[in-house]
């Protein structure tokens, strides 16, 4: 497998090499050279298998031979050792719930392939540090994966006050080779960063940087697998008119979704449903880039106002020749996410605030004859304390949570200076 720096189209890197980069020169994303496309036979007959030999044929199609078939499929078996159940909510939208996982996220997913990739594609003795930015769940999907893992150090920026407490316990309790850094600033902050580090070749070389963000191309590709076993779940008359709203704060899960889509998925159409940070529905209205200062919402995994995936998507659309106005998009504000939770708990769906703005924009938007399908992206007790509140209703903890909730946090605090994180990373 090849891929291209969006930046500069000459660095091309093979799969190895991305999944141990990370990110390419000036900040760059990788993006597949080939973008492979089924046929429509194949992908009747990928339905009918089960998710990891159907999931180890679709990232044969982009890793190629650099990793044998059979390794591949026992890597993916580790991996996703845990279901992506479809649930009906009304008779014509369902929910796709991906927090089935260790640390109750859909960023499981690609959190675990990453460190199956890595520790296949790595030396021995080669010594790694992951650095990367959360803005909730990614860093303790990232954290558990990489957990215990030998010559890999994991660093981990929040902001500080911005997640709910629960996910701080997820992955702030670790110790070990994890270590975790409260930021005073917002996700951006946290995500410059990360940025600031990549572009410092030094401290690169000295540590053996590498992030486990979405950014990084195996997480990217891990996603594109449980849009394929969501279908696979579905009735045949139901495949044919798909729309899929993809709660949107980093947009890599909406990447993920649009290469399932290049590959042959049937996908009608998908919905970006963002919260107050609106950057990309503005500019799909408007047609101007203008990111806001990032607003604190509800649904605190998606207070992204510069999202690092936008790149490739618009490359998706831009290599396939599909049109961008083609692409369904809203935001939702707290108000309407708190109502929309209610609507939700009385339909019999507990959910909670991400999930609740990709139903939100689902049902405004969907049209007769179609079926929808949102991602339900967290357990709603990840945020316990806003859930009960809205509902009027106490959640039992899950055990993942319960036997993390009364562990001592062990961050460390810093301001968002890069001089001060520069210097963490080399003598802590």
């Amino acid at each position: 497998m090849k891929l291209y720096n969006l930046k500069d189209h000459n660095e091309q890197v093979s799969f190895s090499q991305a999944v141990k980069q990370g990110l390419g020169k000036q900040q760059g994303l990788f993006f597949p050279l080939e973008l492979p496309e089924f046929e429509l036979t194949d992908i009747d007959e990928m339905l009918e298998m089960d998710f990891v030999s159907r999931s180890s044929k679709i990232l044969s199609a982009f890793i190629g031979d650099e990793i044998a078939p059979h390794q591949l499929h026992e890597r993916l078996k580790s991996a996703f050792a845990f279901p992506a159940p479809v649930a009906k909510v009304t008779d014509d939208i369902a929910s796709l719930e991906l927090f089935h996982g260790p640390t109750l996220a859909f960023k499981d997913f690609g959190g675990r392939f990453m460190a199956q990739m890595l520790s296949y594609v790595s030396e021995a003795d080669e010594k790694i540090t992951i650095l990367t930015a959360t803005s909730g769940d990614t860093g303790a999907a990232v954290a558990h994966a990489f957990y215990g893992m030998d010559n890999v150090r994991v660093v981990i920026l929040y902001p500080q006050g911005k997640i709910s407490p629960l996910q701080e316990k997820l992955f702030c309790t670790l110790g070990g080779n994890i270590q975790t850094i409260a930021i005073d600033g917002d996700f951006d902050a946290c995500q410059s960063l990360v940025k600031q580090a990549f572009d410092d070749e030094l401290l690169k070389k000295a540590i053996g940087l590498n992030s486990a963000n979405s950014i990084n191309i195996s997480r990217l590709l891990a996603q594109i697998c449980y849009y394929f076993e969501a279908v696979a779940q579905l009735p045949q008359e139901k495949r044919n008119q798909l729309v899929i709203s993809v709660p949107s704060g980093n947009f890599g899960d909406l990447t993920a979704g649009l290469l399932a889509k290049s590959l042959g998925l049937p996908v009608k159409r998908f919905i970006a449903a963002t919260n107050a940070n609106d950057t990309v529905p503005r500019f799909l209205t408007g047609g101007e880039w203008l990111p806001n200062a990032t607003v604190a919402t509800l649904s605190n995994a998606m207070d992204v106002s510069q999202p690092n995936n936008w790149p490739r998507v618009e490359e998706i659309f831009r290599r396939k020749t599909w049109r961008l106005t083609d692409l369904g998009y809203g935001a939702v504000d707290d108000e309407t996410t708190k109502a929309t939770m209610r609507e939700l708990a009385d339909l019999g769906y507990i959910s909670e605030p991400h999930a609740a703005i990709a139903y939100r924009l689902l049902r405004d938007h969907l049209q007769e004859g179609e079926f929808g399908l949102f991602l339900g992206t967290a357990h709603p007790a990840k945020f316990k304390e806003s859930v009960e509140e809205i509902l009027d209703q106490k959640l039992p903890l899950p055990e993942a949570l319960a036997e993390r909730a009364d562990l001592p946090l062990l961050s460390h605090n810093m301001a968002a200076d890069f001089a001060e994180l520069r210097d963490f990373l080399l003598h802590k």
